[in-house]
């Protein structure tokens, strides 16, 4: 039995998904959840073999989350499904030692094909996805990646980034990632140094341009 969690803050496709996997023999939903706060949680007690996560979910970032998976439950194996298929993105799925990345203009099969095929240990990516990426001595990674200025971003400023481009207050960020409000904005300091944008508008319209969020 594969059991499985969904995790997508939209009630009528996590529902339906939840519903049409259950219909599959040999797959248990076993939890869904509105968010990758919850998602964590129920991984940590469940341990699920795989999480279905989608990427655009309020509070937590679905990366740091699945950072936060593998540590609680090893063996669980990520999928994003997302409706956005960008560098940034797919660059952060892969990072985050994801799975499979479907977009959710796949058929429901397709997405309990992916299901089956990652719980055997394979990878499934959706062809927009495949089509950006390369198998070389170094693994998989993106084809014709281009290094902007975001590279000169830590990992750490680069989620805080995220978190600033949706419109999140400082003190909302610091409750999110469990650290002082006066530490994220050294790091947002340190963000607008690095990029020489001193302005938080323009720091989301950078955000925007190098595919980290979507607004």
């Amino acid at each position: 039995m594969i059991t499985v969690l969904v995790s997508d803050d939209h009630p009528l496709l996590r529902e339906m998904l939840c519903r049409r996997l259950n219909e599959e023999p040999g797959i248990e939903v076993v939890a869904c959840t509105a968010s990758a706060d919850e998602a964590i949680v129920k991984v940590e007690s469940l341990k699920p073999d795989i999480a279905i996560m989608d990427i655009e979910m309020p509070g937590l970032s679905a990366f740091e989350a699945a950072r936060q998976m593998r540590h609680t439950s090893p063996s669980t194996r990520i999928i994003y499904l997302s409706a956005f298929v960008q560098d940034g993105y797919i660059q952060n799925a892969l990072e985050a030692q994801a799975s499979g990345y479907l977009t959710k203009s796949e058929e429901p099969d397709e997405v309990v094909q992916a299901v089956r095929s990652v719980a055997n240990g394979f990878t499934s990516f959706s062809p927009e996805v495949r089509s950006r990426l390369v198998l070389d001595g170094d693994g998989v990674r993106l084809h014709n990646q281009v290094y902007t200025r975001a590279h000169l971003l830590t990992k750490r400023e680069l989620e805080i980034l995220g978190y600033l481009a949706r419109g999140m207050a400082k003190k909302e960020v610091a409750r999110i990632l469990s650290i002082s409000v006066k530490t994220v904005g050294s790091h947002t300091t340190h963000i607008m140094e690095k990029l020489d944008i001193h302005d938080r508008v323009e720091l989301a319209r950078f955000a925007v341009r190098e595919g980290l969020v979507t607004l």
